[in-house]
């Protein structure tokens, strides 16, 4: 739905500068933003409705699903950005020998980054089609937490001024995030959305890997 509203909100005269046609670095935000308002009362309470009676669904439900949304969320971000920094590792090497031993580099490269023990990655090198299908995620497939990062932000934004339907936060969103496609460099559109550069710390709150208000080292 995100990447559809990228798409219909665009206000590009040229077409290789519109809608989707951004940074992979960027492409993902308009898509990742649009997901917090999944689980916001207001809208669950629309359509999550018991099929018979036709109840929405009551405020205890509510709380556990919210309770449990942080849930294995250190696992699921190392097995992720082990995938992301291999596929770094892997495209900055220079050349490859005849011999090169995928399955000895991936075990070297996990060691020295520390992998803990009883996490795997989620894609293997092998089978890793988002590397080697195309080259459009070669040493990018980190893209999608780094979306993660600024999506927090901006959601953050809407929060920040006591309403997560705020129409003054959503006309900046549709200005400097969904319409102006590759017409300004991404990270001066994020600026100029949030007056500052993007702050990891939304992220980690909302994997519930920091508390509110926490400093990041």
């Amino acid at each position: 739905m995100g990447h559809g509203h990228h798409g219909m909100l665009s206000d590009a005269t040229y077409s290789r500068l519109s809608s989707t046609s951004v940074l992979m670095d960027f492409v993902e935000l308009p898509s990742q933003l649009m997901e917090h308002w999944f689980d916001e009362p207001e809208i669950l309470k629309e359509y999550a409705r018991h099929y018979e009676t036709g109840e929405p669904i009551p405020d205890e439900l509510l709380a556990k699903i919210q309770a449990a949304k942080s849930f294995q969320e250190g696992f699921r971000t190392i097995e992720y950005t082990s995938c992301a920094l291999i596929d770094m590792a892997l495209h900055s090497l220079s050349e490859y020998p005849d011999d090169f031993d995928l399955t000895k580099f991936e075990e070297e490269e996990l060691g020295r980054l520390g992998m803990p023990v009883g996490i795997v990655m989620r894609h293997r090198p092998a089978h890793f089609s988002h590397l080697f299908s195309t080259s459009a995620y070669a040493a990018g497939y980190y893209v999608y937490l780094w979306a993660e990062v600024l999506d927090a932000d901006v959601y953050a934004a809407f929060r920040e001024s006591g309403n997560v339907f705020d129409p003054d936060t959503a006309e900046k969103a549709r200005k400097f995030i969904y319409s102006a496609g590759n017409t300004v460099a991404p990270d001066e559109l994020f600026r100029q959305f949030r007056g500052r550069d993007p702050d990891i710390s939304f992220m980690l709150e909302k994997k519930g890997l920091s508390s509110a208000g926490a400093p990041v080292s």
